[in-house]
């Protein structure tokens, strides 16, 4: 589904106008095409198929776990339309010898990071979509973010760290998972 930009810049006036601004005010006037302009970009992973975007490449593993730790993203709290931001953390051990490359896993974040969501559904859609695409022996995937619905409005506590994490087959074996964790933290 493409954005409607159009859609996004009435929606925009109209929100200038419910909050008491002019729409039409100096300051304001391109505000509506800059909102629309910007949500085309952070709403990009809207409608995208994240799994098929993770390339595979054969390569003799014989179980081994690989991670890539602290990928910066940025997302939207779907219950406020405010950002949250942080770090993915992502640990998997290859089946059949099937592997990707750790740019694969950078897009990844990307585009499940670019819809409105709650932190824990993008934990697992992370999961789920390496479990997928790659058919690993195991996934873990932590998300470590800041909310800014929490430090904004409410209870007002900007220093609230929320981490959410997903596994998958062997990464649900305390062994395993505490190998995936002590790298992780390492």
């Amino acid at each position: 589904m493409a954005i409607d930009e159009e859609k996004i810049r009435k929606g925009v006036e109209l929100l200038l106008e419910g909050i008491g601004e002019d729409p039409k005010r100096e300051g304001l006037q391109l505000t509506p095409k800059r909102v629309a302009r910007m949500y085309t970009d952070i709403f990009s992973g809207v409608g995208v198929a994240p799994e098929e975007k993770v390339s595979l490449y054969t390569s003799e593993n014989n179980d081994e776990m690989i991670v890539v730790k602290d990928i910066p993203f940025y997302s939207m709290c779907e219950h406020h339309l405010l950002p949250f931001w942080g770090h993915v953390s992502i640990s998997y051990i290859p089946g059949n010898n099937q592997v990707t490359g750790f740019s694969s896993l950078v897009r990844l974040v990307d585009i499940v990071a670019k819809r409105p969501q709650i932190q824990e559904r993008m934990t697992t859609e992370l999961a789920d979509a390496l479990v997928s695409r790659l058919q690993p022996l195991g996934v873990m995937v932590v998300i470590k973010a800041r909310q800014l619905c929490i430090a904004m409005q409410g209870v007002k506590r900007e220093n609230c760290e929320t981490i959410t994490s997903a596994q998958r087959g062997y990464l649900r074996k305390q062994i395993t998972r505490l190998e995936a964790l002590n790298l992780f933290n390492g």
